[in-house]
């Protein structure tokens, strides 16, 4: 878990591959193509594939081609996952600190 967790964190850590999942995020369940996503981002498209690969391989944007073009959609149910596992001990040292000196 541990593993699989840190490959998602890792596929979003950079500025151009958050804007790009972001606009895969504004884009909804329809997802965009490359030429959508370069028009949205200013990536040029080389750089772009290469984004597009890393997330993929972080299983935060999955891929289905359709036709000629490939589509290119956020993967919700993960995006959930990684903030719900960095969240899930907020403030636990807090309430556990509040209980003791109370």
């Amino acid at each position: 878990m541990w593993e699989e967790t840190a490959q998602g964190f890792a596929a979003m850590g950079s500025e151009s591959r958050l804007k790009v999942l972001r606009a895969l995020v504004r884009a909804g369940e329809a997802g965009l193509t490359v030429g959508e996503i370069q028009a949205r981002t200013g990536i040029a498209p080389s750089t772009l594939a290469h984004h597009l690969k890393f997330l993929a391989a972080g299983g935060v944007v999955e891929q289905e081609k359709a036709g000629r073009s490939v589509i290119n959609r956020a993967r919700y149910d993960k995006l959930r996952e990684l903030a719900q596992f960095i969240l899930s001990e907020c403030c636990a040292d807090a309430e556990k600190k509040a209980a003791n000196d109370g």
